[in-house]
């Protein structure tokens, strides 16, 4: 019996989602095209320094989707799912304080998380859950209501769970199995034309049009897939000269002259899709919903604690100079602010420990081994080591719910004045049923890893710049 590895199912996988989401709403076709002739006009301009964070074969290939489930049962199910893909939870992400429009869910990212994984498909689902004991967004009714009704529902088919826990087990399908699993995951993926309960929805759609598009169906779907490209800033423009509507800026970091950090992001706006709905009285009319868009993503250098919590105070210095200057267009000030506050080069981002990097021999001469550690630095300008950056392949909460804001109907309602639920990153991982990890965890063993290995080669240990762990 021949048996698909893991990765190719997660690749046959991430196709088979392309191929539905773009029957689906076929300005995701138009999303792919453009960034596929972007990332050939970058290839062009900047030959092989195009590919430093990444091949084009795997920025062509990438994709991350999103989805959103109602309850901690459906949230281990489907992570059973993506195990069988090779993917496991990274990240918590709340998006209940998010402004200006608070979600209620909280969200958790299934990943590959070996590098080498990721090279042979990085494919990736943000994954969203429904809070309903947060008492600022569903009041003690609208609770029980909403419980009754995600209890009631099945979104994943017993046969898909097992052919689940046949891949993990076995480490992957033979064809039959694997033909047969494709169709169920993306069966229960897609749009269903099952008719939605007009009142219901409209009740959940008034505190939030997340909470509708979890609670409201009795289905999940791929909210979003996003390809990746290497210019967001080009695409944002020639999907707008293509005749779509974005929203209106990109989010994350600002365009600038120096590295990428972190992930850019935008989207074009939800459409209006055609849906069934049912009356009261059960008769059934046609309506519209406007819940699913195109996102696309740029990502830049992994930024390790010191470098998040500068980011994370630049963020907070942008927003109030844009509070006090609110005329001033805030990528300008953000651009400002960037400039003057990060290092220009990734040398600068290796000597502030503000990014993450793998270390690997060079061409140099080498360094004579005498026990006394070497500077990282100077055997990088000497030739002696060559750094590679650690590309970040994950999210950011404030960007998640500034897409998510961009793209609902209506702002929604919360009474702040209420107490919310407990939840973080050790709440999410026993919902799951397996730890979630922390990403700059990940790439702090990516680079350790790195660095014993560049130890034994130069055969004397290495200084490292301030912060960094030695090896």
């Amino acid at each position: 019996m021949h048996t698909i590895p893991v990765w190719k199912l997660r690749a046959r996988f991430a196709e088979r989602l392309s191929e539905l989401y773009g029957q689906e709403v076929p300005a995701y076709n138009t999303l792919v095209e453009v960034s596929q002739e972007v990332n050939e006009r970058v290839m062009r301009a900047q030959g092989a320094d195009a590919e430093r964070l990444g091949s084009i074969s795997r920025v062509t290939a990438e994709r991350h989707g999103a989805i959103r489930v109602g309850t901690p049962q459906e949230m281990r199910q489907v992570s059973r799912i993506f195990a069988a893909l090779g993917m496991y939870p990274v990240g918590f992400y709340d998006l209940r304080d998010a402004q200006p429009s608070p979600i209620p869910v909280v969200s958790t990212a299934f990943r590959p998380l070996p590098r080498e994984e990721l090279a042979l498909n990085p494919f990736r689902v943000f994954t969203s859950m429904l809070v309903p004991e947060d008492r600022r967004f569903f009041d003690a009714e609208m609770e029980g209501r909403l419980r009754d009704f995600l209890d009631s529902r099945t979104l994943f088919p017993t046969e898909l769970l097992d052919l689940a826990e046949i891949a993990i087990r076995q480490e992957g399908l033979d064809e039959a199995d694997t033909q047969r699993f494709l169709d169920l995951a993306a069966s229960a993926f897609a749009l269903s034309a099952d008719p939605v309960d007009h009142e219901w929805y409209q009740k959940l759609e008034a505190i939030s049009s997340v909470a509708a598009d979890i609670g409201g169906v009795s289905t999940t779907h791929i909210n979003h897939l996003t390809p990746r490209v290497l210019d967001i800033d080009d695409l944002y423009l020639s999907m707008q000269e293509r005749g779509i509507t974005m929203i209106d800026a990109i989010q994350g970091p600002p365009r600038w002259d120096g590295p990428d950090v972190l992930l850019r992001q935008t989207s074009f706006r939800a459409l209006s899709e055609s849906r069934v709905f049912r009356s009261a009285d059960g008769s059934t009319f046609e309506g519209s919903l406007r819940v699913r868009f195109g996102e696309v993503e740029a990502r830049g250098l992994a930024l390790t604690p010191r470098g998040r919590d500068l980011y994370d105070e630049l963020v907070a210095r942008i927003d109030s100079l844009h509070a006090i200057n609110p005329g001033r267009d805030r990528q300008d000030i953000a651009r400002e602010v960037w400039a003057a506050s990060w290092p220009s080069s990734e040398r600068g981002f290796i000597e502030q420990d503000l990014a993450f990097f793998t270390f690997h021999p060079g061409d140099g001469a080498p360094v004579v081994g005498t026990g006394a550690g070497a500077d990282l630095v100077s055997l990088i300008d000497q030739g002696v080591v060559l750094a590679a950056p650690i590309v970040y392949e994950d999210f950011l909460p404030r960007s998640a719910a500034g897409i998510f804001s961009s793209n609902l109907s209506g702002g929604g309602s919360v009474d702040t004045n209420q107490g919310g639920a407990a939840r973080d990153l050790a709440w999410m991982s026993e919902a799951i049923g397996t730890p979630v990890r922390v990403p700059e965890d990940i790439y702090a063993e990516e680079r350790e890893a790195s660095l014993r290995q560049l130890a034994q080669q130069l055969g004397q240990p290495v200084e490292l710049p301030i912060g960094q762990t030695s090896a």
